[in-house]
């Protein structure tokens, strides 16, 4: 595959502390990525902004205001995430879809192209720039724009299951699941309206787990242990 979206959690970030950074642990995804970029291939990522707020769980804060904190939590996570990555000798970009003065610059599908171009890791950040829409759906519609050939889910369960298997021993994983099945079922793979824009634009998803080690490599090279969302 030549370009990839990838998507990381916020609290995986965090590793064990739950909130804020773990530097370890982001160095090694840094890592990872850069064994692919040396390989030739074009890396997007988006990343969630959980280790810092959770808007929603707040009944005393407007929900556009609390979705507003939300974007600016995924900018600081790609300026932190973005500098971390340049220390081991990559070059990266954050691209937001409004003005954040000299922090970032603005998106445009052109400009991503060109920074995939010249070999740059391209940050897409601050969501769709929209209250109502989560990072789910942010991107997805990044993936769709500059023509992604997959999305990866790098989470804290390593592929899609039944029902959740950390409350359900019984819980059965899908080696392969179609996103119809997904939104069907309910399966939690992303919010409805992302599945739903994935769907109806046939953007592929590959779910694994982040803390298997080389797992990101592993899932690009085509040693995947995790759950594949066709369309």
């Amino acid at each position: 595959m030549q370009r990839i979206l990838l998507k990381l959690s916020g609290e995986a970030l965090a590793g064990d502390k739950k909130t804020g950074f773990d530097e370890e642990t982001v160095r090694g995804v840094a890592m990872q990525v850069k064994q692919l970029v040396d390989d030739g291939v074009q890396v997007g990522i988006v990343i969630g902004g959980g280790n810092f707020w959770r808007g929603r769980s707040s009944e005393n804060i407007d929900r556009t205001k609390a979705d507003q904190i939300g974007m600016l939590a995924t900018i600081m996570n790609c300026i932190y995430v973005s500098e971390i990555f340049r220390s081991v000798g990559m070059m990266t970009n954050i691209l937001t879809p409004f003005e954040c003065g000299s922090f970032t610059k603005l998106f445009s599908k052109d400009r991503a192209n060109k920074y995939f171009e010249k070999n740059m890791v391209v940050f897409f950040a601050g969501g769709t720039g929209h209250p109502y829409f989560s990072t789910d759906t942010g991107v997805v519609l990044r993936a769709i724009e500059v023509d992604a050939d997959v999305i990866l889910l790098a989470k804290a369960v390593d592929g899609v299951y039944d029902a959740d298997p950390r409350s359900n021993p019984d819980a059965k994983k899908y080696d392969e699941v179609t996103i119809q099945e997904v939104i069907d079922k309910n399966l939690q793979v992303m919010d409805m309206t992302a599945s739903i824009l994935a769907r109806d634009n046939k953007m592929p998803m590959w779910v694994f787990g982040l803390n298997e080690e080389n797992s990101i490599v592993n899932t690009v090279k085509g040693n995947f242990s995790g759950t594949k969302v066709t369309v």
